[in-house]
C-alpha cells in the first residue's frame, strides 16, 4: 500500500511540475505577444507621424475636384493589403468621398492597376495615388500614348501649379530637333485650363494636336510605317497653324 501510494504522489508531483511548467509557457508566450504588440503600436504610431495627414486629404479633394470636372469617376491606387501607410491612405481618402457624393470611388492594389491600364486603359478617368505609386503608372501609362514624350502633367498646390512634360530634360538630343513637343504643349493646355480655368483654349490646343496627328505627322519617337517623319519645330509649328 505503501508503495502504491508513494507511486501516486510521485505521478502527483510530476503532473504538477508539468503543468507549473506548461503555465509558464504559456506566460511567456503571452510576454512575447505583449511585446509584439507594443512594437508594432509603436511602429504603427512611427507611421502614422511620419505622414502628413493632411497632405492625404488636400491631394484627395483635389483628385475628386478634379473628377467633378470629367466623368466623376475616382480610382484610389494603393497597397492597403500589405502597407499600414496604404490603409491610412484609403480611410482618409473614404472620408473625403463623402463630401463628393455625385463622384463614383472605387479602390484598387497597385499592382492590378498596372495589370488594368494595359488591359483596359478607357475604364480609368482620375487616377488617385501617392508619389511613389503614380512615377511608375504614370510611365507605365506613357507607353498607351506611344511614347513619354506625349503626356503632360502638374504638381498642384494650394494656389500655384506647375506644368511640366513628365520627361526630363534630355540633354542628350538636345540641338538635334527631334524631341517630341507635345508633352509640353498639352501641359501649357492643362495650365490653361486647371490654374487658368480657360477650357475652351485648352480645348483648342488639344484639338489641333488631335488634328495633327490625325494628318499622320509623327516625330521620331511615334514614327511608324506609313507617317510622316517630321522635326520638334516642325511639329509645333504643325499643331499652332491648326489652333
Amino acid at each position: 500500500a505503501f508503495a502504491v501510494t508513494s507511486v501516486m504522489l510521485i505521478g502527483y508531483i510530476r503532473m504538477e511540475s508539468s503543468i507549473t511548467q506548461s503555465v509558464k509557457q504559456v506566460a511567456a508566450l503571452q510576454s512575447q505577444l505583449n511585446n509584439l504588440k507594443t512594437e508594432n503600436d509603436e511602429m504603427k504610431n512611427r507611421i502614422d507621424s511620419s505622414i502628413n495627414l493632411e497632405e492625404i486629404r488636400r491631394i484627395a479633394i483635389k483628385g475628386f475636384e478634379i473628377a467633378m470636372k470629367r466623368r466623376k469617376k475616382v480610382t484610389s491606387v494603393d497597397k492597403a493589403n500589405v502597407l499600414d501607410s496604404s490603409r491610412l491612405w484609403r480611410k482618409i481618402v473614404h472620408e473625403v468621398a463623402k463630401d463628393y457624393p455625385e463622384v463614383e470611388v472605387s479602390d484598387m492594389l497597385v499592382d492590378n492597376c498596372a495589370m488594368q491600364l494595359v488591359l483596359n486603359p478607357g475604364q480609368f478617368d482620375v487616377v488617385l495615388t501617392n508619389n511613389i505609386f503614380g512615377d511608375i503608372l504614370s510611365d507605365e501609362a506613357s507607353v498607351i500614348a506611344g511614347s513619354i514624350g506625349m503626356l503632360p502633367s502638374a504638381s498642384l498646390g494650394d494656389s500655384t501649379g506647375m506644368y511640366e512634360p513628365i520627361h526630363g530634360s534630355a540633354p542628350d538630343i538636345a540641338d538635334m530637333d527631334i524631341a517630341n513637343p507635345i508633352a509640353t504643349i498639352v501641359s501649357a493646355a492643362m495650365m490653361l485650363e486647371m490654374s487658368f480655368g480657360l477650357v475652351e483654349e485648352a480645348k483648342a490646343i488639344n484639338d489641333a494636336v488631335d488634328k495633327v496627328l490625325d494628318q499622320n505627322y509623327r516625330t521620331t519617337d511615334i514614327m511608324s510605317d506609313g507617317m510622316k517623319k517630321v522635326g520638334c519645330k516642325e511639329m509645333a509649328k504643325l499643331i499652332a497653324e491648326n489652333i
